[in-house]
């Protein structure tokens, strides 16, 4: 890994960039002190399976029916005449 301060890293960026995208890591020092890496971007290999819970959830025929406890509670103080 090649350690570089950070004037040259401002100056060069494009080149700096360069070789990172050739797989090559580059240390940035700020006086002498590690700062930061840059590394290549490597993108995450996420696996999209749709379809993958067909048929393993399914939902009671009661779910969207009101609950006369649960409704007669919103409705408290809305009856204001």
């Amino acid at each position: 890994m090649k350690k570089i301060n950070m004037h040259e890293a401002k100056t060069h960026l494009s080149r700096i960039v360069e070789r990172v995208a050739q797989g090559e890591s580059v240390l940035i020092a700020k006086a002498g002190k590690p700062i930061a890496i840059l590394s290549p971007y490597t993108p995450s290999k996420k696996i999209k399976n749709p379809g993958a819970l067909k048929g393993k959830i399914r939902m009671a025929p009661d779910f969207d029916e009101a609950d006369e406890l649960i409704t007669n509670l919103f409705q408290i103080g809305s009856d204001k005449d």
